[in-house]
């Protein structure tokens, strides 16, 4: 060790020497306490301090590279924070929203996803990846956690085919919540739906919200169908034009529960020998 060192001293000799004379000089000028070499160390501290006052709003490139870097890694990891919070407050209002609608005492739901949509001029179903393996049957109602979606209209083992409110072929006796005004809702079209057989007289404004009732044959009451958008009288006839925006959102409806209850097969034959 100590050899290499000597080996180094003798090769870069004429620098040690270098340094070591500017060393003393430097050390002799410190020491020096003459006028002359006052004012020399005078007017070098001054031009010292008016450089560094000149240039100190030059920034140090490489320390703000360093901090900008370690800026936007910081973002990143603030961003996909945030994102996951975002996306567990979504699924947990879902979820809180679809345990709400199984605490219903009335019946048991099979859960489903929605694999297919036909979406035609006045037929409108789609298709969901439950089927009679699981319980699901012709006729059952299918819910979504915002409301009523529509009915099962065919089955196989693993599928079932829904057939949407938005059909034509759907009729719904509903009940307005709040005034207990009844009437039937149907779809002529659009993305809304149509209460009508509802009296000029009958206590209706925009807002209630609708739901089925129990003159249903089909559906269960109590299942929310959506709240009525506006109203208005129409000359020359008795009832009144009420137009209903759905609950249920079909252009993005992905989740489904089936209601595994079929209408009673006893009241519909009574009822069809009257009609």
């Amino acid at each position: 060790m100590l050899k290499r060192a000597y080996d180094l001293l003798v090769q870069f000799k004429e620098y040690a020497l270098l340094a070591l004379y500017l060393l003393t000089a430097l050390v002799l000028f410190a020491q020096n306490t003459s006028a002359p070499v006052k004012g020399i160390r005078s007017n070098l501290l001054a031009a010292a301090g008016f450089l560094q006052d000149t240039f100190d709003f030059i920034p140090d490139y490489f320390s703000l590279s360093r901090e900008n870097r370690a800026l936007r890694e910081q973002n990143i990891l603030l961003a996909d924070e945030v994102n996951m919070l975002r996306e567990a407050a979504i699924e947990n209002i879902r979820l809180r929203a679809m345990v709400g609608l199984k605490d219903r005492p009335a019946f048991q739901y099979v859960s489903a996803l929605v694999v297919g949509t036909q979406m035609h001029a006045l037929t409108n179903t789609v298709t969901i990846n439950a089927g009679s393996e699981n319980g699901v049957k012709t006729g059952m109602p299918v819910l979504t956690d915002h409301g009523l979606a529509g009915r099962v209209t065919s089955t196989s083992g693993r599928y079932a085919i829904v057939q949407l409110l938005l059909h034509k072929d759907i009729r719904v006796s509903a009940r307005i919540q709040r005034s207990r005004v009844n009437g039937i809702v149907r779809w002529t079209g659009g993305n809304e739906l149509r209460m009508i057989n509802v009296p000029k007289t009958s206590d209706v404004i925009p807002g209630d919200v609708l739901i089925t009732s129990e003159f249903s044959s089909l559906f269960p009451s109590g299942i929310r169908i959506g709240v009525i958008s506006s109203t208005r009288d129409v000359p020359g006839d008795l009832f009144q034009e009420i137009l209903v925006k759905p609950s249920v959102d079909f252009d993005r409806m992905e989740e489904v529960f089936v209601a595994t209850v079929l209408p009673d097969s006893t009241r519909i034959v009574l009822e069809g020998r009257i009609r």
